[in-house]
């Protein structure tokens, strides 16, 4: 009984120990770190006073803006609700269908429309699928996640 007292006790002060050196860590490294309030006040007002590129037909930046814990570009994840197209609202009669089902002419349209994205447009329309309930071949499936990761590489790459 005093042995596994004894292995209690000192088990809450080893805990006890790390607890504190982690605040003391995080305290003296996350200050230098994180973004003062009035830096992101700042990022949002120079992103009000500028033009969305979008609605004026240009490219838009292919940069994220940092005030996001995940690039909104990058993510495969819907984060709104509007449905974007690339010039392939014909796979819209799929919806429904599952991903074994497709018939190899099919899977080739899906192929096809993938392969003449711009590189910048791939998580855009992978996002657009996912939003428009649409089940993708597994070879394309396979295809645009091997994309998306290269793409992440490269511009992880380059802002290195």
């Amino acid at each position: 009984m005093k042995g596994a007292l004894i292995i209690l006790v000192v088990t809450v002060a080893i805990g006890l120990v790390l607890f504190l050196l982690d605040l003391n860590y995080r305290r003296k490294h996350l200050d230098k770190v994180m973004i003062p309030e009035k830096d992101i006040e700042q990022s949002k007002e120079e992103a009000a006073r500028q033009p969305d590129a979008q609605a004026q037909g240009g490219e838009g930046n292919s940069e994220c803006c940092g005030l996001h814990l995940v690039c909104e570009k990058d993510s495969l994840s819907p984060m709104s609700d509007k449905v974007e197209y690339y010039d392939d609202e014909e796979l819209d009669r799929f919806v429904g269908r599952d991903g074994t089902d497709y018939t190899p002419d099919e899977v080739e349209e899906f192929r096809e429309v993938l392969m003449t994205l711009r590189p910048d447009d791939i998580a855009g329309w992978a996002r657009s699928i996912t939003q428009r309930r649409l089940e993708l071949p597994a070879d394309v499936r396979d295809e645009l996640l091997l994309l998306v990761n290269e793409q992440r590489a490269r511009t992880r790459g380059q802002h290195v």
